[in-house]
């Protein structure tokens, strides 16, 4: 299987099954030096762990992190990090009954086409639980853009037909709620959705926000490698996102020219800055130094608990109930996913930029005399 690996000069590859004995994540091209501490990538991986709330699976899962290579006394070495995080609670037994089927809203029926067989044990590799890998390699990122004065916040924008009001948004909400929403009114409200939800058998998605603030100006390539092009890349790889927008995104397509402009002026220190930033921080696929806004948007939970019509192997179509332990709403557990494709998507283009121009590389190689 190709496609396992993201990114160039900062690399991640995940690997493992949902029902395997595992899963993890080989990272490439951390810097030497780096104060790393399991700790650091346990909180990410505890903000992504099933049966936290009524509205997660109850699949219990500690999702320890074990750092196999990497680090010693407490800092990188500049070698691969290697880090898995054993499966405790998989209960292949749930998917017993559904082996001869491709279940709606899957990649069964594609996957069985690509290989010639699937696992059917709640999606192989298909699986939301491939992101414990991802939500790994993006907490050494993050702790990489830390240092350097760059930070990421990640939010859930909307549940169902819910959305946050921007003039109510209170960053210190997101860690304390359920559904990591920065608006207290509109999280009650989708608590109610989704109680209804789950009364209906149902499920539903929304939209996850992430802002990167600290960014300096000048990061992303300006043809293939475009900024906002490879966050695109990174988030649409994430299984449950099915659009990816910068900014006003597609609000920006019934904007005027003169409402949908960024104008440039001067900041109390001198620098330019904008008076508004309908372009999420990026222009030409580059970086402005303004707040980079994307936003993800997340499908309702494929797997629910109504009857649903389904293809079998031999052809025909049935009625069956899928069992087994399922999210009503994946878009909390997911905050973390963006912002973690997020920070290793950023880090690696920083990366790339330090050869981009001779100034550069005479601040990190001075001429000797």
């Amino acid at each position: 299987m190709a496609g396992s690996s993201f990114g160039t000069l900062f690399r991640i590859t995940t690997w493992g099954e949902s029902h395997g004995e595992g899963v993890g994540v080989v990272i490439d091209g951390v810097p030497a030096g780096l104060p790393l501490e399991q700790a650091q990538i346990q909180a990410y991986l505890d903000r992504r762990k099933p049966g936290q709330s009524k509205y997660t699976t109850a699949r219990s899962e500690a999702d320890r992190a074990h750092i196999l290579s990497g680090i010693f006394e407490g800092k990188t070495t500049g070698t691969p990090i290697s880090i898995a995080v054993y499966n405790e609670d998989q209960r292949s037994r749930d998917y017993t009954a559904i082996a001869s089927c491709f279940r709606p809203g899957h990649a069964d029926f594609t996957f069985a086409r690509k290989y010639g067989f699937r696992d059917y044990r709640g999606g192989g590799r298909s699986s939301g639980r491939e992101t414990i890998g991802r939500t790994a390699g993006g907490a050494v990122a993050a702790a990489v853009l830390g240092q350097l004065g760059i930070t990421l916040t990640a939010y859930a924008s909307s549940i169902g037909p819910v959305t946050c009001d921007p003039a109510r948004f209170d960053r210190d909400r997101i860690a304390a709620s359920p559904l990591c929403m920065p608006d207290e009114a509109a999280e009650r409200e989708a608590l109610a959705f989704l109680d209804d939800c789950i009364k209906e058998k149902t499920s539903a998605g929304g939209t996850i926000e992430c802002r990167i603030e600290g960014l300096p100006a000048g990061i992303g390539e300006p043809v293939f490698d475009k900024l906002d092009a490879q966050l695109g890349k990174a988030l649409f790889s994430i299984g449950a996102v099915k659009s990816v927008e910068i900014g006003d995104g597609i609000a920006a397509s019934r904007a005027l020219g003169h409402e949908n402009n960024d104008t440039y002026q001067k900041g109390p220190d001198g620098r330019p800055v904008k008076a508004s930033n309908h372009a999420g921080g990026i222009y030409g696929g580059i970086s402005d130094g303004s707040t980079v806004l994307v936003r993800a948007g997340i499908k309702p939970t494929p797997s629910i608990a109504r009857p649903q019509e389904m293809l079998l192997q031999d052809g025909t179509t049935g009625v069956v109930t899928i069992g087994g332990r399922h999210d009503p709403v994946i878009v909390p557990r997911a905050v973390v996913v963006v912002e973690a494709m997020c920070a290793v998507t950023v880090l690696d283009l920083l990366l790339q930029n330090a050869s981009a121009t001779m100034d550069n590389l005479r601040r990190i190689y001075p001429k000797k005399d």
